[in-house]
């Protein structure tokens, strides 16, 4: 070292490498203390005290004594300090590089700043690209699972299961691809996939003697699905799920607003759709016909014809509970003693501890003045989708509301009765990993008399091989679910605007950052 310059913006070293230590010849190898010239390389380091740090390196270039090598001259090397065609310093080229992997272009350009390194955003991406991917090993255990590219288009990403780090990732998700893969890369013993057919024959064509598993997860989610589709079909039960009205109740308040509804436009516009749209339908027209003529969208029609009576179109939805619903009786009260200012009645609620808006209020008394009962929360039917939720939920892991609603709601549908015991008996299946019952069970999907059930078994059926072994082994999809969330937010971090070769190269290299620095062994303290 010749000398060091500190300013308030850099820190630059001045020095020189040694001319009696002999140099190996970056050609054949062979060492050198020829001495051609000498030339100043300028390199940047990793920030010092929060400065950049430039080091003015002299270094010698030497005649190789090697006659065979094709190299007539060439550039000492220092180890750890310099590297051929750099002016970054190992260190600093290795920084550059897994802030680019973390976090790409312009989040690692920005980052590079923080740290002093002034880089673009295109620089950085470079640098990225060039960064070699580790050698592929071809896995024991294959997990191939698809993911959403951009708009309608898709990829596929494979993972090794057993190491849970990601192997490749490629645009398309089509069966030529994959037994492409696997023929190249042969030694898969174990796939696991989804339901896909493409996958089932991409695997079957490349890799014909490995075992196939059908993942438990999309198997119960397709299950999940067809449930919500019967409870969507059957619609009409699920207010039968709502606890029955006390005898003792006063009247219902949907008599007094369904008979004001018929005197308001929209009620009569309602009846007037209802008729017409039933007048039609029943006449054997199809609900896209009927749309047409009408000029009303196909949904609307369908809403309409599923109605047992035009009520239940424009039947208001139920009110969700407020703060005010502590204080309805007192509200009433008031009013049949003949207080009817709505400003005077929201400072007497305030002073009971009522923190809500006068305009709430107001709302709240408005069906007083028509002669109307206050509009009191009431609990709606579940959805489907809610009814779809209870069916497939584990009972110990129900909650008291849905134990008590249940049962009803079972009582009522035979259908949903029926799918609910084909469900608990495929959850028997994966809780106690016995496979045993289901060509049984199968059978019974295909004559529950259930469109969406059937058409399940029928595909269940083509692949159950590959279904009865994951509900039999432990092996599945896990790790590809994890590693797709893993992509869909190196996207994000991207904007989207990530092509596959950049996507690819993050997410395989990420994943090796990762384990790098979580698998260091701890220090024990002292």
């Amino acid at each position: 070292m010749l000398s060091v310059d500190v300013s308030d913006t850099a820190v630059a070293v001045r020095a020189r490498t040694r001319s009696s230590e002999p140099a190996e010849c970056t050609g054949c190898g062979q060492l050198s203390t020829w001495c051609h010239s000498r030339y100043v390389r300028h390199l940047a380091d990793v920030a010092l005290g929060g400065r950049p740090l430039r080091i003015d390196l002299s270094v010698r270039r030497l005649y190789c004594e090697n006659p065979a090598c094709p190299k007539v001259t060439f550039a000492e090397q220092v180890a750890g300090l310099t590297m051929r065609y750099q002016r970054r310093t190992p260190l600093l080229q290795r920084q550059v590089e897994d802030v680019g992997v973390v976090l790409a272009g312009r989040g690692g350009s920005r980052m590079l700043r923080i740290l002093n390194v002034t880089l673009s955003r295109c620089t950085v991406l470079s640098q990225l690209m060039r960064v070699p991917l580790p050698p592929l090993v071809t896995p024991r255990v294959l997990g191939v699972d698809d993911f959403a590219l951009y708009g309608n288009t898709y990829g596929t990403l494979l993972v090794d299961a057993t190491t849970r780090l990601p192997l490749t990732l490629w645009e398309g998700r089509d069966a030529e691809q994959l037994s492409h893969w696997l023929r190249e890369h042969p030694g898969v013993e174990i796939a696991c996939r989804d339901g896909s057919l493409t996958y089932r024959q991409g695997i079957t064509a490349g890799a014909p003697d490995a075992l196939q598993i059908s993942d438990r997860f999309h198997l119960w989610q397709g299950l999940s699905r067809r449930v919500q589709d019967i409870a969507s079909a059957h619609h009409g039960c699920l207010p039968a799920a709502l606890p029955p009205v006390s005898e003792t109740a006063p009247a219902p308040v949907e008599d007094a607003v369904e008979n004001t509804a018929a005197d308001t436009r929209a009620g009569r516009h309602a009846r007037r759709l209802f008729d017409a749209v039933h007048a039609l339908t029943g006449a054997g027209r199809s609900h896209s016909s009927v749309a047409r003529e009408l000029g009303l969208n196909r949904r609307t029609v369908s809403k309409y014809a599923r109605a047992r009576t035009w009520q239940e179109v424009v039947r208001r939805p139920p009110r969700k509970p407020s703060a005010l619903d502590p204080y309805l009786d007192y509200l009433q009260q008031r009013w049949d003693e003949g207080q009817h200012s709505a400003k005077i009645l929201h400072e007497e609620l305030q002073t009971k501890g009522y923190l809500g808006h006068y305009q709430r209020v107001k709302m709240a008394v408005a069906p007083l003045r028509r002669g109307l009962p206050l509009d009191e929360p009431r609990e709606r039917p579940p959805s489907p989708r809610e009814a779809a939720r209870w069916i497939t939920t584990h009972p110990s892991r129900r909650s008291p509301h849905i134990n008590d609603r249940l049962p009803r709601l079972l009582d009522q549908c035979p259908e949903l009765r029926t799918t609910h015991d084909l469900v608990r008996r495929f959850a028997a299946m994966l809780d106690n990993r016995d496979a045993t019952p289901l060509p049984g069970w199968l059978d019974d999907l295909a004559t529950s008399g259930l469109a969406p059930l059937a058409g399940l078994a029928g595909a269940l059926r083509e692949d159950r091989h590959a279904v009865a072994q994951g509900i039999t082994t432990p092996y599945n999809s896990g790790v590809n679910e994890g590693r797709i969330t893993d992509v869909k937010l190196q996207k994000r971090i991207m904007a989207g605007r990530a092509g596959v070769p950049l996507l690819r190269h993050r997410v395989v290299l990420i994943a090796h950052i990762r384990r790098r620095y979580t698998d260091r062994p701890t220090v024990s303290p002292r």
